[in-house]
């Protein structure tokens, strides 16, 4: 082959070689870009505020939720379902305590009636009292909810009733086979941690906490990715959840889990924290002093649970979904 033709293929293989790298790491910068963007379409943030007993301070926090259907089913953990019914609850015998402390006389006896009233109550620091939940985003009209819990996993079903419109352009897609689930799979999270919203208050007359019309109302979502490490089974060797080699992080519990192409494989639920058995005890020097640094260093790991458990409690509640 003469000279100039060998170098000739040469150039053009180096070009062709440029050119695949150049898409490679395009598509690598936009991996989850496109499924980020679907899945944002039905996942929603609830918004939670609290008190304690003896306190007017307010405790804001968030989590997730992602519709299934147009029926209104949505699925999220069961840990963040028990706050609504627990919300209806704690709201309900703080309003019966109201009523009966306007009740109590004044005078010198005052004081000794409220410390009773108190106790009948079980209301000591540290208890809550208040606690008021929102959905953003959902529907339209009234909201009526029918909640079913799993009997063992972190994981419920909510129905909303009774609305006008629901307020999703598109609905998930789950993976067709659990099977298809596998370790050093690259899985995005979504969900609504660091909650910025601040359109509650307290209000000293009625002696509550509420929504307002000022502040700000909603909170940024937030991805976060990490690698499939290992599966969790149960005791007797069912699959039920998967771990990934990020942390899920506060408020995305209940917000999907999903790949590159926006199929959902399962659903955000905990962190757990593994000792990595590295523990640190050194003097290290901070410009011109030097301190002693002790710490113990743990690895935080995403808890999913897993896709098959899912379709499962959806098909045991008549819930349909997409699949593919």
């Amino acid at each position: 082959m003469p000279g100039f033709l060998f170098l000739r293929l040469l150039v053009e293989r180096s070009r062709t070689t440029i050119v695949q790298l150049k898409y490679f790491t395009t598509q690598r910068s936009k991996m989850f870009v496109k499924a980020i963007e679907e899945v944002g379409g039905y996942t929603r943030a609830i918004h939670t505020i609290g008190r304690i007993w003896g306190s007017e301070r307010i405790a804001a926090g968030s989590s997730t939720l992602f519709f299934v259907n147009s029926d209104g089913w949505a699925l999220t953990c069961a840990h963040v379902a028990k706050l609504f019914v627990d919300g209806q609850t704690i709201g309900e015998k703080f309003a019966a305590f109201k009523s009966e402390r306007g009740q109590i006389p004044q005078g010198k006896n005052q004081r000794n009636a409220l410390n009773q009233l108190e106790r009948k109550y079980g209301y000591k620091p540290g208890e809550t009292i208040e606690l008021h939940n929102r959905f953003l985003g959902c529907v339209e009209g009234s909201l009526n909810l029918d909640i079913k819990i799993h009997s063992s996993l972190d994981l419920a079903l909510v129905k909303f009733n009774g609305f006008s419109k629901i307020l999703c352009e598109n609905y998930p897609v789950f993976g067709r086979s659990g099977e298809d689930l596998k370790q050093g799979m690259s899985i995005c999270r979504l969900g609504f941690p660091f909650p910025e919203f601040t359109n509650y208050g307290y209000d000293a007359v009625s002696d509550s906490i509420g929504w307002t019309a000022g502040g700000q109302e909603g909170s940024p979502r937030f991805p976060i990715d990490g690698m499939l490490t290992r599966h969790v089974a149960e005791p007797g060797g069912k699959i039920v959840a998967f771990e990934l080699s990020t942390p899920g992080i506060r408020g995305q519990s209940g917000g999907p889990a999903f790949g590159v192409d926006g199929r959902v494989w399962g659903m955000q639920s905990l962190t757990r924290h593994l000792d990595l058995d590295f523990d640190v005890d050194v003097e290290v020097q901070r410009g011109a002093k030097v301190r002693r640094v002790q710490d113990s260093a743990f690895l935080h790991v995403g808890g999913c649970i897993h896709i098959d458990a899912l379709k499962e409690f959806m098909r045991e509640n008549g819930v349909r979904f997409a699949e593919g």
